[in-house]
């Protein structure tokens, strides 16, 4: 039922390894005479909008960008924090490409002023840091886009300024976050992805536990980059299924940017993991209001993610009324995401049979088990529910045949 798409993903592992020294963290080596990181007003300005950013105010906070792009027409700072933003507004639904255009537009921005910058004094801390980080996060797309040349490309660009800044920097929480992110992911990928070593090679080893120590010291001490370690540590504990350590942050998250629909439904899954069933509740019928009310982010993808769980919730607490209502919003929204090869929506299909069959209807429960069955053939050797669907299938035409 869970939702791991990591295999595909193999550079998005390491993206905010080079943008993770937090958005203006200061050190005493910076060398360029006017610091737009270094400027309080500057930081104090954007620390307001990149928040509005993560609780999905996107016009607010890209207003405030660029109003800082008209003020710094060549500075990168603007333009990466307009990437950042388009790359936020993806975060929900990765296939979708809408924004991909302005997104690669406003990181080749932020490369070519930041580019000027290092030309013109190689030991500009701050060009080295914008550089890493739009190489940085441009490797992350194109790895969610499968161009794993361009990523690996993008990586091995970012690498280079990474270690000017690593070089040039002290160990502060904001720095930590880099090194945090590189200790847990390059154990984790020889092991998982043996043939990435040969791309491996580039990093230095890593640590585990180190890296998950050291993203929690950064979730705690940190100001800009807390919410980034955050992120990783939710995406980390999601995938060694440990809910119990994912869901205190996931509701901190959320209680701090309720309007990020990421956050939301990680909040709403851990929590029901877990079987704080009213807190589930609560935070699916928020999803699913505020995805027919038109909320930024609040995505199908996020609606078959709340349908499900409501209907899960409804039907262990024996109202198959609720749960049969859904269930079939999970089928609506997985099938308007064009999600139909994936858990959510087969289990979905799997409860209204259920129900249907309970309630005397096998002509209705042979037709979500034919559903189920035709959508997941190619991933029965992965969902057990697609077998059972077929044996299902045969059990209802016996019974109706006697």
């Amino acid at each position: 039922m869970r939702q791991k798409n990591l295999p595909q993903k193999l550079f998005i592992l390491f993206a905010f390894l080079f943008c993770g020294k937090g958005l203006f963290a200061q050190s005493e080596q910076l060398v360029c005479p006017k610091m737009l990181l270094n400027d309080l007003s500057i930081q104090i300005e954007s620390t307001e909008a990149i928040n509005q950013m993560y609780n999905f105010k996107f016009n607010q906070a890209e207003a405030k960008f660029k109003d800082l792009k008209k003020r710094y027409p060549q500075h990168p700072m603007p333009y990466f924090l307009l990437g950042l933003s388009n790359w936020w507004k993806m975060l929900p639904n990765t296939d979708i490409h809408t924004f991909d255009d302005a997104f690669l537009a406003y990181m080749d921005s932020s490369i070519l002023f930041g580019e000027q910058l290092f030309d013109a004094n190689n030991n500009n801390l701050e060009a080295a840091f914008f550089l890493a980080a739009s190489y940085g996060l441009k490797g992350e797309f194109y790895g969610t886009r499968k161009s794993y040349t361009k990523a690996a490309w993008a990586t091995k660009n970012a690498l280079r300024y990474f270690k000017v800044t690593s070089d040039n920097s002290s160990l502060s929480p904001e720095f930590l976050y880099g090194k945090g992110i590189l200790n847990y992911y390059r154990p984790w990928l020889k092991e998982k992805y043996p043939l990435l070593f040969p791309f491996l090679m580039l990093f230095p080893s890593g640590d585990e536990e180190l890296g998950i120590k050291q993203l929690k010291e950064v979730s705690y001490k940190a100001f800009y980059s807390r919410t980034e370690a955050q992120y990783q540590l939710l995406r980390i504990y999601d995938n060694e299924d440990e809910y119990q350590k994912a869901y205190p942050i996931a509701k901190y998250l959320v209680k701090t940017f309720p309007d990020n629909s990421y956050f939301s439904r990680q909040y709403a899954k851990f929590a029901w993991f877990l079987n704080k069933y009213p807190e589930a509740k609560q935070e699916c019928k928020s999803i699913i209001y505020k995805l027919d009310n038109g909320y930024p982010g609040f995505e199908a993808t996020a609606g078959r993610y709340a349908g499900y769980i409501l209907g899960d919730i409804y039907r262990k607490e024996n109202k198959q009324d609720s749960a049969q209502k859904y269930f079939e919003k999970a089928v609506i929204y997985s099938e308007r995401a064009g999600y139909t090869d994936q858990g959510y929506y087969f289990y979905a299909l799997d409860g209204l049979a259920e129900i249907a069959e309970e309630s005397g209807n096998n002509k209705a429960a042979l037709q979500y088990y034919k559903t189920l069955l035709h959508n997941g053939r190619k991933k029965r050797k992965r969902y057990e529910i697609v077998k059972d669907a077929k044996d299902k299938i045969k059990e209802i035409r016996k019974r109706d045949s006697d």
